[in-house]
């Protein structure tokens, strides 16, 4: 099989840079083109060279239309706007479109997932095998121990991320709600200030911390009576979730339509 012809959207962003290195360093995908905003300072600029790389003659565009015409796949860590905008799109041409935007909501999902009859789409909040690992260790856990163990997810970004909690939060989160066998909006705690009151039994409790250049640490403790267990992931670079999206697309490449999760991709989709 030839090539996997990527575009990364978000071309000139801190992933997308990221994504770039990665598409270059790896085997099995070449960079078909680079998706800017529309009004962004950097259309025009080599994709490249913003990547840290020699120049690929690959220059940052808006036109998403234009840009897909001979590609195979997307990856999208934007924003909710722009991921949504290019969700049509990439069904319409009939791309492979690995997303890993946090802070969409549940209207944002919906819009993903009608294309999904139609569409292949992987979608994750986080990319990484490990925090994948995570998620399935913590739904094992969360359904062998009952409710007198309290729930707590604590997350740690840089100081630029503009969604809380993380998307990593909330699918470890869902995943802890699921072991557990409930509703993960029925019993989701986001902060506490003032007199809250005493914790109430079956709550699932998220904390946000945000500062540096922290690239994303999360911790998932479950408080019982005397004793605790705390599981934890910390990532160390982005370029770990980049290369967890390439291998998301080339697994994709050729699945037929629906939607997957980095579960299926990583074979954890039934634990």
């Amino acid at each position: 099989m030839s090539d996997m012809r990527l575009i990364v959207a978000g071309a000139g962003g801190r992933m997308g840079r990221a994504l770039t290195r990665a598409i270059a360093e790896s085997e099995g995908a070449v960079l078909a083109g680079a998706l800017e905003a529309p009004g962004s300072e950097l259309l025009g600029k080599d994709a490249g060279v913003l990547a840290g790389l020699p120049a690929n003659g690959i220059t940052l565009s808006a036109d998403l239309w234009a840009l897909s015409k001979d590609a195979d796949g997307i990856l999208d860590f934007t924003v909710p706007a722009a991921t949504i905008a290019n969700v049509a799109i990439a069904a319409q041409r009939g791309l492979v479109h690995v997303i890993g935007t946090t802070g969409l909501s549940s209207s944002d999902d919906a819009v993903i997932k009608s294309v999904t009859n139609r569409a292949v789409v992987v979608q994750s909040g986080n990319m990484s095998l490990g925090v994948n690992l995570l998620a399935a260790v913590v739904k094992r856990v969360a359904k062998a121990l009952d409710q007198s163990f309290d729930i707590e997810i604590v997350e740690t970004h840089h100081r630029m991320k503009i969604d809380a909690p993380s998307g990593t939060a909330l699918m470890l989160g869902q995943a802890a709600a699921t072991g557990r066998g409930v509703a993960l909006d029925e019993h989701c705690v986001r902060g506490r200030d003032g007199i809250t009151g005493a914790r109430q039994p079956g709550d699932i409790g998220f904390a946000s911390l945000r500062g540096g250049t922290a690239a994303g640490d999360h911790s998932v403790s479950f408080l019982g009576p005397f004793e605790r267990l705390t599981l934890s992931h910390h990532a160390e670079d982005r370029m770990l979730f980049a290369h967890g999206a390439l291998k998301a697309a080339l697994w994709a490449h050729g699945k037929k339509p629906g939607l997957y999760s980095m579960a299926d991709v990583l074979g954890l989709a039934d634990i």
